[in-house]
């Protein structure tokens, strides 16, 4: 059984889905106003290695991933209405209409993760086409006394309506500083300086806005999530999956409003992935510190080669990726490539039961691919095996690893290679 540390509890746990046979899974989709980075990326690659881990133990897994077309402000700033979207100020700079820019960086993003073998969601529902949704949300946590409508048009919902309140993230409200998302100021709309716009009014003319019983405006980026996780997985979700920056505030806050309006924990197992560093830096577009997957394609690597460099280290552990770790990932990406492809001209021979109990076994534990890799390697180097039943098993772990190990299976022979790396 698959077993993930829990950031809501602290600990390592076993995945037990709710539905027999089923395992339900949201994952924090993209901000599509930009090309999603390798640091992104990372974030979906945890939710893939944990569809692919579940898949292998039978389960039938459901995914949902989010599309932020709206309501994600360039400042993240909860208090100010006029603040600019992230969508709607990268359409101006590139002379696009917000949804022309939206689904350009959408394509764009599919295909990032197509070439790092990270399988689609099941559902994929954009924030612009759902506001429905949100709407009947916010009705019902204002009918139920989590949330309040204010004077100019927005709704806040009311943070000390929910005891629960910082036990994701460790922010509880009678710590958090008044301002703490602003630089110091608060709405004078708030009752309370911690409570969090779910629809925020706009002015006239602005685009991406929605009529709304209680005024024309654009829902708040906590919001979204909530409305499409009920929506398309129910009120009792297995697994959320998400980047350990959106902790606080977002799944904080969309845990919540989730569990405001079903009136139980609505998520049995939160897993966070960790920061990815690039050459001791953090990875972020306001440093110029980015790389993008077409970089790696640029330099003539293979974009499977990121995966493996990421599978070289646990999902809750902090990278530091490099040129050269990723140019060495992308020869041993290579190498097991023709190994596999010669092997595969040998007569075939039964899987190595000890090699495969030892890598699905690292997978489940808490996604240590580390472990599984180094399965792997000993297992090329194991003399005692032969090539009929390396093949097999470098086959079987590959629905696991996803880096088409058996890509080269057919193609002409190459040269020998060595076995380093």
């Amino acid at each position: 059984m698959l077993r993930l540390y829990n950031t809501l509890t602290r600990q390592v746990e076993a995945v037990a889905p709710a539905r027999r046979g089923e395992l339900r899974m949201y994952t924090c989709g993209p901000t599509v106003y930009r090309y999603a980075h390798v640091g992104n990326l990372r974030s979906y690659l945890l939710s893939d290695l944990i569809r692919r881990t579940a898949e292998r133990q039978r389960l039938t897994v459901v995914v949902c991933q989010n599309i932020t077309d709206v309501g994600h402000l360039a400042d993240d700033n909860e208090t100010d209405p006029d603040g600019e979207d992230k969508v709607l100020t990268q359409a101006r700079a590139e002379g696009m209409t917000a949804l022309q820019l939206a689904r350009h960086y959408e394509d764009a993003f599919r295909a990032d993760c197509s070439a790092l073998n990270i399988r689609p969601p099941d559902d994929s529902p954009r924030a612009s086409e759902t506001i429905s949704l949100m709407i009947d949300m916010i009705a019902k946590l204002i009918e139920t006394g989590h949330a309040y409508a204010a004077g100019d048009g927005s709704v806040y919902f009311a943070a000390r309506s929910f005891p629960g309140y910082g036990e994701l993230s460790g922010n509880h409200l009678d710590a958090l500083r008044p301002g703490h998302r602003s630089g110091g100021e608060v709405s004078e709309q708030k009752r309370f300086h911690a409570d969090w716009a779910l629809w925020k009014a706009a002015p006239a003319g602005r685009e991406l806005t929605w009529p709304a019983p209680w005024g024309t405006g654009f829902p708040g980026w906590h919001t979204e999530c909530s409305a499409m996780s009920l929506q398309y997985l129910g009120d009792v979700i297995d697994i959320h999956t998400g980047g350990i920056d959106l902790r606080f505030p977002h799944h904080e806050d969309e845990r919540a409003q989730s569990n405001s309006v079903a009136g139980h924990e609505v998520v049995r197992h939160w897993a966070h992935g960790e920061h990815l560093l690039f050459e001791g830096a953090v990875m972020a577009k306001s440093t110029g510190n980015v790389v993008l997957v077409r970089d790696l394609t640029d330099r003539g690597l293979d974009p499977l080669a990121l995966r493996l460099t990421l599978l070289e280290h646990r999902y809750r552990q902090q990278i530091n990726l490099t040129w050269d770790t990723l140019q060495a990932a992308d020869k041993t990406l290579r190498r097991w490539r023709q190994r596999v492809a010669d092997w595969a001209r040998s007569p075939s021979k039964p899987m190595c039961a000890q090699y495969v109990s030892d890598i699905t076994g690292a997978f489940d534990d808490d996604l240590d691919t580390p472990a599984a890799l180094r399965g792997l390697r000993e297992l090329e180097k194991d003399d005692a095996i032969p090539p009929g039943s390396k093949f097999e098993t470098f086959a079987h772990a590959d629905r696991l690893f996803g880096l088409d190990l058996a890509r080269d299976v057919g193609q002409p022979a190459r040269a020998a290679l060595g076995t380093g790396g």
